[in-house]
């Protein structure tokens, strides 16, 4: 990927990760649970993606997006591990939701949704 592509990925990424994180609010307003947490999720899974694709990091999953997102930058200490555990249960409480017919509940979303809102918005930096 050279450098122009590359940064119009991350910013792709990053508009993608903004745009989860409102719905993710719109979703827990009305009471979407399950919903919530899923677009939680993708929203600091297109962050990670566009921090690890930024720092020519590569990952071919979800898991190996998680995996090299801990290994660069949770146990390197350049990120609080708060955010390390933070992508750890929204993939667990996501597939949960999705696959396992397991609901989220109020408490999980105001949980979480704290350490999400760090999220700059992209459109007015």
């Amino acid at each position: 990927m050279n450098t122009d592509d590359k940064q119009e990925y991350v910013k792709y990424r990053i508009d993608s990760a903004y745009n989860a994180y409102q719905a993710a609010k719109v979703l827990a307003e009305n009471g979407f649970w399950n919903s919530a947490v899923n677009r939680l999720y993708y929203a600091v899974f297109y962050a990670v993606n566009a921090l690890l694709v930024q720092n020519e990091i590569h990952a071919n999953s979800h898991s190996g997006t998680r995996s090299q997102f801990s290994l660069n930058y949770i146990k390197t200490g350049k990120l609080d591990k708060k955010f390390g555990k933070l992508l750890t249960e929204l993939y667990d409480w996501r597939q949960k939701g999705d696959y396992e017919n397991n609901p989220c509940n109020p408490f999980q979303i105001r949980v979480i949704h704290n350490p999400c809102n760090p999220f700059p918005n992209p459109r007015n930096p």
